[in-house]
Parts: structure tokens; sequence; C-alpha cells
């Protein structure tokens, strides 16, 4: 997960300007953005099913050779219509990799302090690949240009899913143990009532990475900017969430708590960012700050929602509001940027959703959800 997040990261600061150059809008980009994730939300319906039937490991390194050929191919397209098609390929290939990784790593925890620890050392690896990655990218891109850059990125793809292929080891044994435990159905987690927070919390907090995502790297196309700039920006974001994850006392509080107060500290810091309150490189570590504190606490929170036995469709669910939430993001920030600030949007969306959570928390009794998927 690590090498992978490092690789498909180094994309971030050269998708938006490199769609530019091809003759995509901003309209056009955003559409872009949206449908990837569309078709990454696709994917991870279907994934949940498949990864609890089948298991992990076939759904980790299959969709990396298939990202890996489709970035190679990112490199050779000409116009945007062929680089839309591309980008939705890419995020239905890659819906399939993400809740199987999660998957997989949650059935190797003995229990919900091993399951703590596993999901803050993921998140910090993740975090020092995203602090790496857009200063990669961005210097790539500088240096010998989009395409070769793209070419780079599907070619370690590749090597990537070959290493897994030797050394990632599936967690078969344990569920042969207990095979005689009926996986759970999407309408059994769904009932869940801390499943409904986990979910709305995805969608709000990938929204407004969302936004980031894309205006960030648009300065390189509106204000002059180098992709080595804006690599740099989001490197600061990235740096923001490794700092939190560092703090492993959080990791004592109550993790739907933890989500509340990640949500509210990200929604206070659009509201500087469109202010103008303090420079963008400091919000954007804020912002990155108070992601790091939810990230991990919404993996805690599923696994201790969900039985092992669901695990597959809840991280498959959880993913696809994460991509929902950047499906929205990506397309409305593309259609009212000229209008509105989309930073101000999404600091609505944070509160709004931050406003549901609090109800929902205070208008349900402690110990409502049934024993039979404790």
């Amino acid at each position: 997960m690590f090498f992978m997040s490092l690789v498909m990261s180094v994309q971030a600061p050269l998708f938006t300007p490199y769609a530019a150059t091809l003759g995509a809008s901003s309209v056009l980009i955003g559409i872009m953005m949206s449908t990837g994730q569309l078709a990454n939300l696709t994917g991870n319906l279907i994934a949940g099913p498949l990864i609890d039937r089948y298991g992990k490991k076939l759904f980790i390194t299959l969709p990396m050779v298939l990202s890996g050929i489709f970035f190679i191919a990112h490199g050779l397209v000409t116009d945007a219509s062929s680089l839309l098609m591309l980008r939705i390929l890419n995020g239905f290939a890659l819906a399939f990799l993400i809740p199987s990784a999660l998957a997989l790593l949650s059935s190797y925890a003995a229990n919900s302090k091993q399951q703590g620890k596993n999901m803050a050392v993921y998140g910090m690896l993740m975090t020092i690949a995203s602090i790496l990655a857009p200063l990669i990218g961005g210097n790539l891109g500088s240096l010998l240009g989009y395409e070769t850059t793209y070419f780079f990125i599907g070619i370690t793809l590749l090597f990537i899913s070959i290493y897994t292929l030797g050394f990632v080891a599936d967690s078969q044994s344990t569920t042969s143990k207990n095979s005689h435990q009926k996986s759970l159905t999407f309408a059994q987690v769904l009932a869940l009532p801390t499943v409904h927070i986990i979910l709305v919390t995805g969608f709000a907090v990938m929204y407004i990475h969302g936004v980031i995502i894309y205006e960030v790297p648009y300065l390189a196309v509106e204000s002059g900017y180098s992709t080595a700039t804006t690599g740099l920006l989001l490197s600061l974001m990235a740096t923001g969430t490794l700092i939190s994850l560092a703090l492993s006392f959080m990791h004592r509080f109550d993790p739907v708590k933890r989500l509340m107060f990640g949500l509210f500290g990200m929604s206070m810091s659009l509201f500087a960012i469109f202010n103008d309150m303090l420079t963008l490189p400091v919000l954007l570590f804020s912002v990155g700050f108070f992601f790091g504190i939810i990230m991990p606490a919404m993996a805690i929170a599923i696994t201790d929602a969900v039985a092992k036995e669901g695990h597959g469709r809840a991280f498959g669910l959880m993913s696809s509001f994460y991509s929902l939430g950047m499906i929205v993001s990506s397309f409305v920030t593309g259609v009212i940027r000229d209008i509105v600030s989309p930073y101000f949007i999404a600091f609505l969306v944070g509160m709004i959703v931050l406003t549901f959570i609090g109800y929902k928390k205070l208008s349900l009794p402690p110990m409502t959800e049934p024993k039979v998927y404790r």
C-alpha cells in the first residue's frame, strides 16, 4: 500500500495541467475527475461481496496490473476524450484495491488494540507517501514532461504488482476457521447506526479533499505556478497529516468523537482559506493535520461496528462514499469555481454533515447496535 500510494500520488500535481494542455476546460476537467470517481464508486460496491467470497490478494494484484497499463496509456493520448476514457477505466480498476487492502490489513489484527496500531502505522506510511509523491511528481513533470512521467508511473506499478504476488499473504486461514459464519449483507451493514455516521463523514472529508486536489494543481494553469510548486503545497498538507498521526495519545479517544473534531477543524481551515485569514501553505498544513485525525478513526470505527465477516462490504461501502465525495466535489468545483469559491461550498458541506452527525449521535441511546454484528 505504501509503494502503491507513493506511485499513485505522483500524478496528483500533474493531471489537471496535463488535461488542460490537451484542450480540456475547467468544467471538462471536473467531469473527468468526477467520472473517474463514479467508476471507482461502482467498483467499490461490486468489490465488497467479491472480496468476502474470493479473498483479498487477487483484488490487490490484478487492479495494480491494470492500473499500470492504463497509466502507460495516459502518456500516449492526444486528446481530452481519450484521457477521460482512461480516467474511467483506471478508476474502476483501482476501486477493488483499497477495500481489499484495508480488509486484509484488518484481518491480521487479533483484537481492537492491535487493529488501532495497524491502522495508525498504515496511516503514517500513506502520509509519508503523500508527502514525498507530490514533490517527486511535480519535479518529474517539470524535468521529464507529462507523458514520460506517466510512463514512469505505469511501469513502476507493474513492478509493484509483481512484488505483491510473492510477498503479500492472504488471510485464508482466518476465513476457513470462520467459514460457518455467514457473511453480512450490505443491508445488515447499513442497519448499524454507527455506520451511517462513518459514511457521511467519509463523504464530507473526501468532498473537502477533492476541492483541494482540484484547486491547488489548477494554480499551475491559472496563476502560472510550476508543477513543482503545487506539488510542494500538497506535500505541506500531507506533512500536517503525518504530524497528527504521530500523536499516539489520540487513539485513546472514541473514534466517532475524533471524526467530529477532525471534520470541524477541516471546515474551519476552509473558512480561513476563502477569507484569506492566513497564507495558503499554513492553512493547507492545517487541513492535513485534521485529515490525519479523521482517517485512522474511520477505519477503527468500521472494524468496531462491523464483524469480520462483513469487513469486505463495510470497507467497500466506506470507499464508495469516499468516491462519492470526490465525484460531487470535482463536478461542483469545475462548474462553480468562476462564480463562487469552491472552498466556501466545501465549508458548508463540512458544517452541514457535522450538524447531522451531532444530531445522529445525540439522538441514539448507547448500545443500540445488534450484538450479532459486534
